[in-house]
């Protein structure tokens, strides 16, 4: 029986990960979103914050708005001005972002201080990352790829 690990492919793997990079992969969308996840919606507070370009900054909200992770709100009419907050989708971003942050504290090894992520209890956050079905704890040997499935879930195994 061949798993999907085990096939040859002629074209690069379709993933959830290739799909999500699209829109989440870029250095200034990621902190943008890591600034919305700390309370900062003001554009001139994220852009200050990030370090980005108004206009990088600006072309990275646009696509995260476009996607449906972040929308925008007036909050002056004159002159408008928005906000910006994170949807549903931009909020489960957030334990990417623990994530991410936890592996560059234990193997990006160099002397800039940083600040460490907290839970509003004081600890320090650990991400972890488990079987939605029996509870087990993820370790690298255990990831194995299913079986190709569309956006909206449904198998496309079995068309094939």
């Amino acid at each position: 029986m061949n798993r999907p690990t085990d096939m040859a492919v002629d074209a690069p793997r379709a993933c959830f990960i290739a799909a999500g990079l699209d829109v989440l992969g870029e250095r200034w969308a990621l902190l943008a979103l890591r600034e919305m996840s700390l309370g900062v919606h003001r554009f001139d507070q994220i852009a200050r914050n990030t370090g980005a370009s108004r206009d990088i900054l600006v072309g990275r909200l646009r696509t995260l708005e476009s996607q449906g992770v972040v929308e925008r709100v007036q909050y002056s009419k004159r002159p408008p001005r928005y906000e910006y907050h994170l949807t549903a989708s931009g909020a489960e971003v957030a334990p990417i972002l623990i994530s991410l942050a936890a592996w560059s504290s234990t193997w990006m090894r160099d002397e800039t201080p940083r600040a460490s992520y907290r839970h509003s209890c004081g600890a320090d956050l650990k991400p972890v990352v488990s079987c939605a079905d029996c509870g087990e704890e993820f370790t690298p040997g255990s990831l194995v790829l299913g079986p190709l499935v569309s956006a909206a879930g449904a198998d496309q195994a079995s068309d094939q």
